[in-house]
């Protein structure tokens, strides 16, 4: 019983889900709107489990002394320090929350996402290296988009108009034939849930 209701409730909201997609009506609308507010509330109780689960993790490699532990502690610490600062002076513009936030969280974020720059340049490196024929098209084309869009590229009509002409038809067909299978695969996986073939979802044995 403890695996089987899962699966029932979820294929029973999921037939409701795609009920109401393919048959709307105001009964279905009310029904849709409904279920949504109530993935909010689950929302809610998700964020606190996965917030418990963070902190047990946490403290059992901070309390093991386990590799790396002091990382652990600076995260949990971290987590306490922004909570008890947002729920005590609020998360205003001029609060110390925000003032942690713009001084301290977003400069990290942008030093990690800075990092990928080196590893995407690396990349581009080792896969515009025209060793054949369609790796030639490939830098080609990269070559053209970067220049075509760039200030000064734009500003000459021949590389702006071939830049855009790459981007409108070789490149929008790649992605849309991309858009097509991931279109497929979650029609695929959502039809696997529902039916109760795929039950990852409940844990293990």
């Amino acid at each position: 019983m403890r695996r089987s209701f899962p699966i029932l409730v979820c294929f029973g909201f999921g037939t409701i889900m795609l009920a109401q997609f393919f048959i709307p009506s105001k009964l279905s609308t009310g029904a849709y709107n409904e279920i949504t507010n109530w993935v909010q509330i689950i929302y809610a109780f998700a964020l606190i489990v996965g917030v418990v689960g963070l902190i047990r993790y946490h403290l059992s490699r901070v309390s093991r002394r386990q590799g790396g532990w002091f990382f652990n502690l600076v995260t949990v610490s971290s987590l306490f320090m922004m909570a008890f600062l947002g729920f005590v002076w609020g998360r205003g513009d001029h609060s110390p929350f925000m003032w942690v936030f713009n001084n301290m969280m977003a400069p990290m974020q942008a030093t990690v996402f800075s990092l990928l720059a080196f590893f995407v340049a690396s990349a581009a490196y080792r896969g515009f290296v025209a060793r054949n024929i369609e790796a030639f098209l490939l830098l080609f084309s990269a070559v053209m988009i970067m220049f075509g869009i760039a200030s000064i590229g734009n500003s000459i009509p021949p590389f702006s108009d071939i830049a855009n002409w790459i981007l409108m038809n070789p490149s929008m067909t790649a992605r849309r034939g991309i858009f097509i299978g991931v279109g497929l695969g979650t029609i695929a996986v959502s039809l696997r849930v529902i039916l109760g073939v795929e039950r990852t979802y409940l844990g293990k044995e």
